[in-house]
């Protein structure tokens, strides 16, 4: 199998960089500044084993690559919020010996939120789920770090849909060799949703910081209640805490000296990338609300503000969370 990697910033270059460290063949599709230096430089990977330069084939698009072959497997590795346009383009390239992308092969949607594997099934017939625990940082052209172990990351894949097969099962035994736990499980879904409710704080530290604080925890803590809520109200199940706890105890731990970072959020931002994964992490939660008439201040104060940021291409950390707590608070006493 060869991996075509779409989208290689923290998560993408960090399966990518570690598939290929494992022998498995690998393309990376980047754009602009980190594209040039990925083929200029290569990727420069570091994690617990050390930095390690992959010199890897580097494309914009589906054209850089001919047709395509039918042994390929897309790694949808794109913010949300970028998945449409990758998934079009990526869907109608031609695949040797007839047919399209989005007719013959494999697409793994491996990004936060639940809304990729909806949008990759209006166009692949082939579409599986990742959930992705895998502390990963890329702030520089061409430099990724993930710094954790004895582990690089934790991902659980299976059929969006539901079940498994035994393509993700091979899938699976390359990720193992390559320095992750990959289970394949029939109800992934169920983790990634789970994965979202934990998600919802981004927000929060992308625009107040990362740096922990109480205030912060509380806030957290309001928007993952009206998360659950909206769940229940639309009959979705999540894998519980103690679940997540037994799957990732002791095994995905930063190491000492790694540095304070934050999560993908605070990143798009300290990258100045112009959009944030608001919409698709709290504007999810504010969706099913909306479909099921349960309120969620707190979450849409939450989208509200890191659109903002992105959009005004204001610096991470900049509000206070006694500012950002008072908005849920007006928002609230509103509803």
């Amino acid at each position: 199998m060869r991996y075509i990697v779409i989208g290689a910033g923290a998560i993408g270059a960090t399966i990518g960089g570690r598939l290929a460290g494992a022998g498995r063949e690998v393309v990376l599709v980047a754009r602009g500044a980190h594209a040039e230096a990925l083929r200029a430089d290569g990727l420069r990977l570091t994690t617990a084993d050390g930095t390690r330069v992959h010199r890897l084939p580097v494309v914009t698009g589906p054209d850089g690559l001919g047709e395509l072959r039918p042994d390929d497997v897309l790694l949808l590795a794109v913010k949300t919020q970028d998945a449409i346009a990758a998934l079009d383009e990526w869907g109608d390239a031609e695949v040797a010996g007839g047919g399209t992308a989005a007719q013959r092969l494999p697409v793994l949607c491996a990004q936060n939120g639940v809304e990729s594997e909806r949008l990759a099934l209006r166009r692949f017939v082939r579409v599986y789920g990742v959930c992705v625990w895998l502390p990963a940082t890329f702030l520089e052209p061409g430099v990724v770090s993930a710094l954790c172990a004895p582990l690089t990351g934790i991902l659980h894949l299976g059929l969006a849909a539901g079940g498994a097969d035994a393509r993700v099962r091979r899938i699976a035994a390359d990720l193992e060799a390559a320095g992750f736990e990959a289970a394949v499980v029939d109800d992934v879904m169920r983790w990634k949703y789970a994965k979202l409710l934990g998600n919802l704080g981004n927000a929060v530290q992308a625009t107040t910081g990362p740096e922990p604080a109480p205030a912060k925890a509380a806030l957290l803590l309001r928007a993952r209640r009206e998360g659950e809520a909206v769940l229940r109200a639309a009959g979705i199940a999540w894998a519980s805490a103690q679940e997540e706890a037994a799957a990732r105890e002791g095994k995905v731990v930063p190491e000492a000296g790694s540095g304070l970072r934050g999560g993908s959020s605070w990143q798009s931002l300290q990258r100045g990338t112009g959009s944030i994964e608001a919409d698709y992490l709290n504007g999810e939660v504010c969706l099913l609300g909306r479909l099921h008439g349960i309120p969620t201040p707190v979450n849409e104060t939450l989208r509200h503000a890191a659109n903002i940021f992105a959009r005004q291409s204001l610096p991470p950390g900049a509000m206070s969370i006694e500012d950002l707590t008072s908005l849920a608070d007006e928002a609230e006493s509103r509803r």
